[in-house]
């Protein structure tokens, strides 16, 4: 999860970077998978894209737990798939609560 949070950070670092220059087309080819060539997407497609992507980690880590189960699968393989379904959760785990301890601050701000 640590690595996962440092290459968010430094890929955050980067879009900082290249939006002080204004260039988005390196924005765009930085992020990747985040942003499309012809249009950008926005916050809530992100994080539907980022829960799709933990789901589908997570059904893999479970079709691997079974098949390890069923001795069809390497002990490694189910051990890698596992690890990388508790990264995927815990960084849902992690956005999620800067999300709420978010909403609570601006809650809690004067009008």
């Amino acid at each position: 999860m640590i690595d996962a949070i440092k290459t968010i950070s430094a890929a955050l670092s980067t879009v900082k970077d290249v939006a002080s220059t204004s260039s988005a087309s390196s924005a765009q080819s930085i992020l990747g998978g985040a942003a499309t060539a012809g249009k950008s997407q926005s916050f809530a497609e992100v994080m539907g894209n980022m829960a799709t992507e933990m789901t589908n980690s997570l059904r893999q880590s479970e079709v691997s737990s079974i098949q390890g189960i069923r001795g069809e699968a390497n002990t490694r393989e189910v051990i890698d798939s596992v690890m990388n379904a508790e990264q995927s959760l815990q960084t849902a785990i992690a956005i999620r609560d800067k999300v709420v301890s978010a909403y609570l601050e601006i809650a809690r701000m004067p009008i």
